[in-house]
This record gives C-alpha cells, structure tokens and sequence, in this order.
C-alpha cells in the first residue's frame, strides 16, 4: 500500500511540475536534470578494465600491490557513472563501489565511495580539466583508529579511451604523500 501511495505521490509530483513553476524554473529545471557533454566524457568509460594497484600506507614503507576487476556502467539515464571494482587486496577479498555525477547546476563532480575494508562513506568533489584530461577530487575520509578526518585528493588521468591513472594522494601531519596509484586498463 505504501507503495502505491508513493508511486501516486510521484506522479502527481512530476505532472504538476510544469504547473507550479513559471517557464523559467521549468527551463533551469530541464537544464539541471538533462544529461550533457560532459555526461558523455563520462560514459565513455563504460565497460571492463583490468586495474593493478600500487598502495604505500605510510611514505617510509615499502608499496604493496594489488590486481581489481572493474566494471563501469552509465546509471540514471546517462547522469551517472557507477564503477564496481571486486579482487584481493592486502591478502583480503576486496569490494569496492563508486558513484560519480557531474552536477549541471554547481558545475562541479561528486564522488561517493563504499567499500568491504570499512563502513563510511567518503565523498569528494572536484573539477576537470580539458588542457590535460584530468579530473581532481578533494575530499575526506576517516582514520578508523583515531576517528578523526584524513583529507585526500585524487586525480583521474584519462590517458586514452583505453588507459586511466588514478593517483590518491592523503594528508598525514601536515604533509601529502601519494598513498595510491591505479593503472587501468580496458579489456579488449
């Protein structure tokens, strides 16, 4: 029952819409909610990509490395780029999700990130850059030990349709430090 109440809710949300805002909001509303260009950039990488991964937990240690699956996927009607990435990290299986959205009205990305190494979610927002083909996210995300904040930024290189270099870099006493490079590569 509940379900059919929200199911009416909606609709009758959606066919009013036009009803209650004046053209303009109607405009600015179908501006916000159409996919564009930069949606486009962004499903281009859909599909299957290998990933090695090379993560340093402190500057002083040695990297460990590590082999993801990683399959991308346009969501939402081409508004959102779902990237799933399963495979054994630190000698653990490892799963790992995330959301990225580009927002037509702030003109800024959103990133969120889940994965089975913790229970928060970590979210960051960033830019791109067409001069070089990368896109840069700031964000934070907990230190389960202390349960304080660790800043982070990380970039997405996109090298080709067919190669992608995340690099993560975090902010430990003051200083960044590259904690985590990921080289992916499509499948063919």
């Amino acid at each position: 029952m509940k379900a059919i109440a929200c199911i009416i809710f909606v609709s009758f949300l959606f066919i009013s819409i036009p009803q209650i805002f004046a053209q303009d909001q109607q405009e600015a509303w179908r501006d916000y909610m159409t996919p564009g260009s930069v949606h486009q950039m962004m499903a281009e990488s859909a599909g299957e990509w290998t990933s090695e991964i090379t993560m340093w937990m402190n500057p002083t240690q040695s990297p460990l490395k590590s082999d993801v699956s990683c399959s991308n996927e346009m969501i939402m009607g081409g508004r959102y780029l779902k990237s799933s990435q399963k495979g054994n990290m630190m000698g653990m299986p490892f799963e790992g999700m995330m959301l990225l959205g580009y927002d037509n009205a702030k003109k800024i990305f959103t990133a969120v990130w889940y994965d089975n190494f913790g229970t928060g979610t970590t979210v960051s927002t960033g830019t791109y850059n067409d001069q070089d083909s990368t896109l840069t996210l700031n964000g934070a995300m907990v230190d389960p030990a202390t349960g304080n904040d660790i800043k982070y930024r990380e970039t997405m290189k996109f090298i080709d349709k067919d190669h992608q270099i995340l690099t993560m870099y975090v902010n430990q006493d003051n200083q960044e430090f590259k904690n985590m490079e990921q080289v992916l590569t499509r499948k063919k």
